[in-house]
């Protein structure tokens, strides 16, 4: 059964779910077509009534919601709360503020007169990862809902039970049936439907292998695809860093979510001058987070998502630690049911050792000493991942300098990479291309329309 909610606190089977079949995705498929042809008619204040009503029951059910995530996926409670928090944001967002992002362009030609009119395209595919249940389809849906689109929404496997509390949730709200459908489909089955002439976008997150799959298929037949991939963030400290709120930061940059963001800070690059300090209160913090349940509000560290999550990052350390790497901390699994990973640092990485150019999903830092500045955007730059990264100075216009030459698609002085609903999130390179979130995140799926007016006698 490849659908199924697995506790990755314990490792037992929660509950499976039948993938649906030929014949019932192509239904799904059929009526999200057809409440396209009604939902583009709508206005946006009936998108937008509509949208605020789904915020507003993710609020009321948030506990409930949580406590599903953190079954699912192992994410703490409280962090899973906030996300249900930070999703309802998001739908807020769009509800309120599409109509300005999608109104009429005025342009000035020298005859006659134009316009730019945003109109929708029709039936999106999304497939998003179990990282962020309800967040990364919140902010894939809720503009797409705005544009006049419909969704068909393919989550991970591993988060059955939320991909169908989201569909719940629309269904609740009254939206028409078709406007948001999930479908328990496998990733294979997903790659497949992208030929299906009736949808006309697709946008994943997820691994830089599922993105070039999805993105070969939607190639071939000519459709417009958004990706966001990987990440290895890095996390710059000057020496002019305030060095306490610096570790703070630090902390929640590489452990946020038990270390599985993709914007996660995940290479930490320290110049010479405090490297030592750093390293040294970074370790004795990390050294001291409690390891467990995930649901018990004492817990610093939940699980990883899976168990083959835990055994690939437990060999990816191993391998490093064969050709080079060094242990400053952990390096091992915790020992207890579950799939759970010490909180780790590497140093002594090189570029012929795997984590060096890999990404660690999970709780595992990588840390690196420079000369300066220069040197640490050599080292920030010297990745096939462009996500995000951070810099930590007091010299805020030395920050922006640096900011500059890193070749990233989000760059964030004195915070670790994060997101909220106004600013525009996506990268480079091997981590993707296209936004989401913000004004930049409403205009990747519509069709920018121009309407021209001439006279007559206008010249040729």
């Amino acid at each position: 059964m490849s659908i199924q909610t697995v506790n990755p606190n314990t490792n037992k089977i929660v509950k499976s779910f039948e993938e649906m079949t030929e014949k019932a995705v192509d239904a799904k498929v059929a009526k999200a077509h057809l409440a396209y042809t009604n939902w583009k008619e709508t206005s946006y204040q009936q998108r937008a009534d509509l949208l605020h009503k789904v915020a507003k029951l993710m609020r009321i059910k948030k506990s409930e919601l949580a406590k599903t995530i953190t079954l699912e996926m192992g994410k703490l409670l409280s962090e899973a709360e906030g996300e249900i928090d930070l999703s309802a944001d998001i739908i807020d967002y769009y509800a309120d503020n599409a109509e300005g992002f999608l109104a009429d362009k005025v342009l000035d030609p020298e005859y006659g007169e134009a316009i730019i009119r945003n109109s929708p395209i029709g039936v999106l595919l999304g497939v998003m990862p179990w990282n962020f249940p309800y967040y990364q389809v919140a902010r894939f849906a809720a503009p797409n809902i705005m544009v006049g689109n419909t969704i068909l929404l393919k989550h991970a496997s591993i988060v059955p039970q939320c991909a169908a509390a989201i569909e719940k949730l629309f269904e609740e709200a009254e939206a028409p049936e078709g406007l948001y459908t999930n479908l328990f489909i496998t990733g294979k089955h997903a790659s497949a439907l992208v030929s299906d002439i009736r949808i006309k976008g697709v946008s994943l997150t997820g691994s830089e292998e599922a993105g070039a799959s999805i993105a070969m298929e939607a190639g071939k037949h000519l459709k417009k695809v958004v990706l966001e991939l990987g990440g290895n963030d890095v996390f710059i400290i000057l020496e002019d860093a305030d060095m306490e709120k610096t570790v703070e930061w630090a902390v929640v940059g590489r452990m946020n979510n038990n270390g599985q963001c993709c914007v996660a800070s995940k290479r930490f690059i320290a110049v010479e001058a405090i490297a030592d300090e750093f390293i040294q209160k970074f370790k004795d913090k990390l050294s001291k987070m409690k390891v467990g349940d995930p649901m018990d509000p004492a817990t610093d560290l939940g699980p990883l998502s899976s168990e083959a999550a835990a055994v690939h990052l437990a060999d990816q350390v191993k391998r490093s630690v064969d050709e080079g790497a060094k242990v400053l901390l952990g390096g091992k699994r915790a020992d207890r049911e579950g799939a759970f990973m010490e909180p780790t640092i590497l140093t002594d990485l090189k570029p012929s050792i795997a984590a060096y150019h890999e990404e660690l999903f999970g709780p595992v830092a990588s840390f690196y000493v420079v000369k300066d500045d220069q040197a640490a955007i050599d080292l920030a730059n010297d990745s096939n991942f462009g996500l995000g990264g951070s810099v930590f100075t007091q010299d805020i216009q030395r920050g922006r300098r640096i900011a500059d030459q890193i070749d990233t698609g989000m760059v964030f002085i004195n915070h670790p990479t994060w997101t909220q609903a106004d600013l525009p999130f996506g990268g480079t390179k091997h981590s993707g291309f296209g936004r989401e979130l913000s004004e930049l995140g409403i205009q990747e799926f519509v069709n920018k329309k121009l309407i021209r007016v001439s006279g007559l006698n206008d010249p040729f």
